[in-house]
């Protein structure tokens, strides 16, 4: 199976489907990426399964790196005050 024979077997799925936005393998690819970040996984652990080279390609589907409760700041010093009790 090449490139083009899974377009359209994704393409002809997702019209029964009733999705009727342009949807490809990528498409999938990178929903699944989103979803594991967005469900916590670590990115490293998200990184090898994408098989990326660099962290920082898989950073950028990570739609939740704006929010301060996922910021490394915050998550130290959560640390710290729980242990601070």
């Amino acid at each position: 199976m090449d490139r083009h024979c899974a377009s359209r077997i994704v393409r002809r799925v997702a019209s029964r489907a009733g999705v009727d936005k342009p949807i490809g393998p990528h498409t999938l690819r990178h929903a699944f990426i989103t979803a594991a970040l967005d469900a916590g996984v670590p990115l490293r652990d998200v990184q090898e399964a994408a098989s990326h080279a660099d962290p920082r390609t898989t950073m950028r589907y990570d739609r939740a790196r704006v929010s301060l409760d996922r910021h490394a700041t915050y998550i130290v010093a959560a640390y710290l005050a729980g242990a601070a009790r």
